[in-house]
Protein backbone atom coordinates (compact mmCIF):
# COMPACT_ATOMS: atom_id res chain seq x y z
CA UNK A 1 0.00 0.00 0.00
CA UNK A 2 1.31 3.62 -0.98
CA UNK A 3 0.66 6.70 0.74
CA UNK A 4 0.20 10.41 -0.06
CA UNK A 5 -0.52 13.78 1.86
CA UNK A 6 -1.53 15.96 -0.42
CA UNK A 7 -2.25 19.80 1.63
CA UNK A 8 -3.71 21.92 -0.78
CA UNK A 9 -2.06 24.82 1.16
CA UNK A 10 2.28 24.98 0.69
CA UNK A 11 4.32 23.95 3.39
CA UNK A 12 6.11 27.53 3.71
CA UNK A 13 7.71 27.60 7.09
CA UNK A 14 10.87 25.63 7.76
CA UNK A 15 10.45 23.75 11.10
CA UNK A 16 6.90 22.48 9.99
CA UNK A 17 8.67 21.08 6.57
CA UNK A 18 11.55 19.46 8.35
CA UNK A 19 9.40 17.85 10.87
CA UNK A 20 7.38 16.27 8.27
CA UNK A 21 10.32 15.33 6.05
CA UNK A 22 11.60 13.51 9.36
CA UNK A 23 8.13 11.10 9.72
CA UNK A 24 7.83 10.45 6.17
CA UNK A 25 11.75 9.47 6.24
CA UNK A 26 10.75 7.48 9.12
CA UNK A 27 7.99 5.36 7.50
CA UNK A 28 10.22 4.59 4.88
CA UNK A 29 10.69 0.67 6.33
CA UNK A 30 6.68 0.44 6.68
CA UNK A 31 5.21 2.34 2.99
CA UNK A 32 5.95 4.66 0.56
CA UNK A 33 4.81 7.85 1.20
CA UNK A 34 5.09 11.04 -0.56
CA UNK A 35 4.00 14.48 -0.09
CA UNK A 36 1.83 17.09 -2.34
CA UNK A 37 1.59 20.52 -1.45
CA UNK A 38 1.26 23.93 -2.68
CA UNK A 39 -1.90 23.58 -4.60
CA UNK A 40 -3.45 26.65 -3.25
CA UNK A 41 -4.90 29.52 -5.34
CA UNK A 42 -4.39 33.18 -4.65
CA UNK A 43 -7.29 34.63 -2.79
CA UNK A 44 -7.44 38.46 -1.76
CA UNK A 45 -7.91 39.20 2.48
CA UNK A 46 -11.37 40.81 0.85
CA UNK A 47 -12.45 37.79 -1.07
CA UNK A 48 -16.67 37.21 -0.70
CA UNK A 49 -18.30 34.46 -1.09
CA UNK A 50 -18.95 33.72 -4.56
CA UNK A 51 -14.89 34.65 -5.17
CA UNK A 52 -14.14 31.64 -2.55
CA UNK A 53 -16.34 29.11 -3.86
CA UNK A 54 -14.82 30.28 -7.58
CA UNK A 55 -11.11 29.79 -5.89
CA UNK A 56 -12.03 26.10 -4.52
CA UNK A 57 -13.28 25.05 -7.69
CA UNK A 58 -10.33 25.46 -9.07
CA UNK A 59 -8.40 24.13 -6.43
CA UNK A 60 -10.44 21.10 -6.83
CA UNK A 61 -9.26 21.11 -10.74
CA UNK A 62 -5.81 20.71 -9.45
CA UNK A 63 -6.79 18.15 -6.92
CA UNK A 64 -8.71 15.44 -9.48
CA UNK A 65 -5.05 15.34 -11.16
CA UNK A 66 -3.63 14.09 -7.88
CA UNK A 67 -6.51 11.43 -7.14
CA UNK A 68 -7.15 7.80 -8.73
CA UNK A 69 -9.72 5.59 -9.19
CA UNK A 70 -7.86 3.27 -7.24
CA UNK A 71 -7.43 4.31 -4.33
CA UNK A 72 -9.05 5.15 -0.91
CA UNK A 73 -9.72 9.18 -0.59
CA UNK A 74 -9.00 10.65 2.95
CA UNK A 75 -10.85 14.01 3.86
CA UNK A 76 -9.41 15.65 7.07
CA UNK A 77 -12.83 18.06 8.26
CA UNK A 78 -13.33 19.25 11.68
CA UNK A 79 -16.58 17.61 11.21
CA UNK A 80 -14.69 14.68 10.48
CA UNK A 81 -14.69 11.35 12.90
CA UNK A 82 -11.76 12.04 15.58
CA UNK A 83 -10.25 9.26 16.37
CA UNK A 84 -7.61 7.55 19.10
CA UNK A 85 -4.43 6.83 17.46
CA UNK A 86 -5.11 3.05 18.51
CA UNK A 87 -8.37 3.57 16.25
CA UNK A 88 -5.83 5.09 13.36
CA UNK A 89 -3.71 1.94 13.79
CA UNK A 90 -6.52 -0.22 13.36
CA UNK A 91 -7.86 2.05 10.21
CA UNK A 92 -4.08 1.63 8.66
CA UNK A 93 -4.27 -1.98 9.03
CA UNK A 94 -8.02 -2.06 7.32
CA UNK A 95 -6.76 0.28 4.79
CA UNK A 96 -3.18 -1.61 3.75
CA UNK A 97 -5.96 -5.68 3.53
CA UNK A 98 -8.27 -3.19 1.25
CA UNK A 99 -7.03 -4.31 -2.30
CA UNK A 100 -6.35 -0.51 -3.51
CA UNK A 101 -3.29 0.98 -4.48
CA UNK A 102 -2.85 3.80 -2.09
CA UNK A 103 -4.48 6.11 0.29
CA UNK A 104 -4.37 9.47 0.05
CA UNK A 105 -5.30 11.83 2.67
CA UNK A 106 -6.28 15.48 1.50
CA UNK A 107 -6.84 18.46 3.39
CA UNK A 108 -7.34 22.33 2.33
CA UNK A 109 -6.35 25.34 2.78
CA UNK A 110 -7.82 28.03 4.69
CA UNK A 111 -11.14 27.87 2.78
CA UNK A 112 -11.45 24.02 2.66
CA UNK A 113 -12.33 22.04 0.28
CA UNK A 114 -14.99 22.38 -2.42
CA UNK A 115 -17.79 20.31 -1.51
CA UNK A 116 -17.80 17.78 -4.61
CA UNK A 117 -13.96 16.51 -3.45
CA UNK A 118 -15.27 16.28 -0.03
CA UNK A 119 -18.10 13.61 -1.62
CA UNK A 120 -15.88 11.82 -3.16
CA UNK A 121 -14.34 10.84 0.01
CA UNK A 122 -14.24 7.16 1.16
CA UNK A 123 -13.44 8.48 4.97
CA UNK A 124 -13.73 11.79 6.57
CA UNK A 125 -11.83 12.14 10.04
CA UNK A 126 -10.52 14.77 12.00
CA UNK A 127 -6.88 15.01 14.33
CA UNK A 128 -8.84 17.17 16.78
CA UNK A 129 -11.79 19.67 17.87
CA UNK A 130 -9.52 22.20 17.93
CA UNK A 131 -8.46 24.15 14.82
CA UNK A 132 -4.94 23.98 14.13
CA UNK A 133 -3.03 25.62 10.87
CA UNK A 134 -2.97 23.43 7.98
CA UNK A 135 1.15 23.35 8.36
CA UNK A 136 0.82 22.13 11.56
CA UNK A 137 -2.25 19.72 10.60
CA UNK A 138 0.14 17.74 7.81
CA UNK A 139 2.88 17.41 11.00
CA UNK A 140 0.50 15.91 12.98
CA UNK A 141 -0.88 13.80 10.94
CA UNK A 142 2.33 12.70 9.32
CA UNK A 143 3.56 11.24 12.74
CA UNK A 144 -0.13 9.91 13.33
CA UNK A 145 0.92 7.34 10.17
CA UNK A 146 4.21 6.72 11.56
CA UNK A 147 2.61 6.37 15.50
CA UNK A 148 -0.29 3.92 14.05
CA UNK A 149 2.61 1.94 11.90
CA UNK A 150 4.48 1.86 14.98
CA UNK A 151 1.39 0.41 17.13
CA UNK A 152 0.34 -2.31 14.48
CA UNK A 153 4.31 -3.41 14.28
CA UNK A 154 4.33 -3.85 18.21
CA UNK A 155 7.17 -1.39 18.39
CA UNK A 156 8.79 0.63 20.72
CA UNK A 157 7.30 4.51 20.50
CA UNK A 158 3.78 4.89 21.22
CA UNK A 159 3.26 5.28 25.28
Amino acid sequence: MKYRIISVGRIRESFYLEGVREYLKRLGPYTSIELIDGLEEKIGPRAGEKEIQAILQKEAEKIRRWLDKDEILVVLDLEGQVRSSEEMARQLEKWNASGKSRVTFLLGAAHGLANEIKQQAQETISLSRLTFPHQMAVLILAEQIYRGFKILKGEPYHR
